[in-house]
């Protein structure tokens, strides 16, 4: 049904033990989601084996050394056993209600993007305990995306890990079918972390030379859409139109101001 793919920060300190406990949780998802682990940052293909997850070394990069989301889709696409996508960063426990809610939106829609509110939590939990034990993390701080295979065709070299990018993926999927936020329906557990993997720490990742990169990729401060702008919503597996959709050019402004300005 689904092919799951992430590209990990090097396995290391905390950091490495989020990114286990994540992938332990995807292969747990079961056979209908094959597990794509990317790049050959360290230990990511001892940790792809050890979960029972497939490895691929292979992906390019910015003149700075940063995997690209070009070409992470592109060597995903390369190996994918299944018509959908799930793009999820490495840090982000999931569970079994994703499975169900891209079902119901498959069935519905034939070109969408799935994506959702995620929980941050400071240590592995269940499902019942993100939602209990969870501080969202806001509208604009998008950490999983599924899609059907072909919804982007072209995508700029982006640099993953750092802004806007994942906001642009909202924008273009809002151009080719429908966006879907299913914040009620799915829990996703970010397993909080520090930027020491980062030269710039965290203001690299935000406002650094890639973030303005992929700003000017992104073709602006209005292509960058959050959870805000999606069309539609599921709730309770039924998929109906999002009624705040409208409002969406305030919640540029608004959303403007939170990613890149400086707070």
């Amino acid at each position: 049904m689904l092919t799951l793919f992430s590209v990990p920060k090097p396995f290391r300190g905390r950091i490495g033990d989020n990114q286990r406990a994540a992938l332990a949780s995807w292969v747990a998802l079961g056979p209908d989601v094959q597990v794509v682990v990317l790049g050959d940052e360290q230990g990511a293909a001892e940790a792809a084996r050890a979960a029972g997850a497939e490895h691929v070394g292979e992906v390019g990069r910015t003149a700075r050394g940063t995997p690209r989301l070009d070409a992470a889709l592109a060597a995903v696409d390369a190996v994918a056993r299944h018509p959908l996508r799930a793009l999820v960063n490495a840090d982000v426990l999931l569970f079994g209600d994703l499975l169900a809610s891209a079902q119901a939106v498959a069935r519905a829609a034939p070109r969408f993007l799935l994506v959702g509110e995620t929980l941050d939590v400071d240590e592995p939990v269940t499902r019942e305990q993100a939602r209990r034990l969870g501080s969202p993390r806001g509208v604009a701080a998008l950490d999983w995306f599924v899609f059907p295979a072909g919804l982007y065709p072209e995508v700029p070299p982006f640099a993953l890990g750092r802004a806007c990018f994942d906001n642009w993926l909202v924008w273009q999927a809002r151009r080719r079918g429908i966006v879907v936020d299913a914040s009620h329906d799915v829990v996703a557990a970010h397993l909080r972390h520090g930027y020491d993997h980062l030269a710039g720490g965290k203001e690299e990742a935000y406002y650094g030379e890639e973030a303005a990169r992929n700003l000017e990729l992104a073709g602006g401060k209005g292509r960058l859409y959050t959870l805000h702008d999606a069309s539609h919503v599921l709730r309770d597996g039924r998929l109906r139109r999002n009624p705040g959709a409208a409002l969406r050019w305030r919640e540029r402004l608004r959303k403007a101001a939170w990613k890149l300005g400086r707070r």
